[in-house]
């Protein structure tokens, strides 16, 4: 089997939709000649051709509007916003069009679009390229969030996310394009070639969306994470010797709120653990659904490791991310605490 980073998995999904769906095409900031920012879509134009993948001008609005044009007409388009934090100026369309049109129109027109976007910090981007704005899709009737780990899952997630029928806004952690990282800046680079999740077939398969993963099992305390902060909990985790049980969400909508409850049912605690800033946060949606639905099995209060409620700082980026040394010190005071 194939061993890829995620740049390649994500690539390697594409170029399988493209080469076997003609209803899809991709189009974006620099995602045709150039190959996208970060290569995810290097190859694709002379492949396929300057219709199935293509660059746009510098208008995220129009992108967004354009693609939902395209996916009420029959289309699968794909489009790429180069970071997540310029994701804003298409939020009004991605609200009031994207999320609303099958509802809208009774089911007569649907949306079919799959908004591809880098997220997140740890590469020295600062306030304007290292936003996680997670939160604020998943608060959207209508619109699904998908974010992965691994180079298996991006691959996977990516298939299914496109082949959905509604509009999907799919998160990929940069920091972990090249390598899975553990939060230790300051330690030699890891790449995906040294680890199980780095093997991707070469052909189609899918991940479903709404199915969570159990990356480790424990009994101690549960662990929810995605995206980059998976591998920070793991090595958190590995550290302390605290038995925690790490579920990796995949998605965060639809959320896969099975596999949590049973999880915290079984530890009877519970710490959260994601890059965007805690107030407001899609963390304080997970503590209260746990709440609601596992009080009388927890043992402590439910405890967040998040991003300050700042702008992304650029002088302090380690400071800021939500390291191991943050998460054990979450781990080790929520098992020894008393609810």
């Amino acid at each position: 089997m194939p061993r890829m980073n995620m740049i390649q998995a994500l690539n390697s999904a594409l170029d399988v939709k493209l080469a076997t769906d003609p209803d899809t095409l991709i189009f974006g900031e620099d995602v045709g000649y150039f190959g996208g920012v970060f290569r995810v879509t290097e190859g694709l134009q002379q492949k396929h051709g300057l219709t199935r993948c293509f660059d746009t001008p510098i208008s995220e609005g129009g992108i967004v509007a354009t693609a939902i044009g395209m996916g009420a007409y029959g289309l699968r388009p794909i489009i790429e916003i180069q970071f997540a934090d310029y994701i804003l100026p298409a939020y009004d369309q991605l609200v009031s069009e994207a999320a609303r049109l099958r509802y809208r129109s009774n089911g007569e027109f649907w949306c079919p679009i799959t908004v591809r976007s880098p997220y997140g910090g740890g590469i020295f981007g600062g306030q304007t390229h290292s936003q996680s704005p997670e939160a604020i899709f998943a608060h959207v009737t209508g619109l699904k969030t998908v974010i992965p780990s691994t180079p298996y899952d991006a691959k996977g997630l990516l298939l299914a996310s496109i082949e959905e029928d509604d509009p999907v806004i799919f998160l990929e952690p940069k920091r972990i394009y090249n390598g899975p990282f553990d939060g230790h800046y300051d330690k030699p680079l890891k790449t995906w070639a040294e680890h199980p999740a780095g093997e991707v077939p070469a052909g189609h398969y899918t991940v479903p969306l709404g199915s969570a993963a159990i990356v480790r099992s424990g009994k101690e305390v549960t662990v929810l994470a995605y995206g980059t902060m998976v591998h920070v909990s793991a090595a958190a985790i590995k550290e302390t010797g605290v038995d925690a049980e790490l579920i990796d969400l995949r998605s965060i909508v639809p959320l896969d709120i099975d596999t949590v409850v049973a999880s915290v049912k079984k530890t009877g605690r519970c710490v959260i653990v994601h890059e965007a800033s805690r107030y407001g946060g899609f963390g304080g949606e997970l503590s209260a659904l746990i709440q609601e639905r596992c009080f009388y099995h927890l043992q402590a209060p439910v405890e967040r490791v998040c991003g300050w409620d700042t702008p992304y700082p650029h002088a302090f980026e380690w400071d800021y991310f939500p390291g191991p040394m943050r998460v054990g010190k979450a781990l080790k005071h929520c098992v020894e605490a008393v609810a």
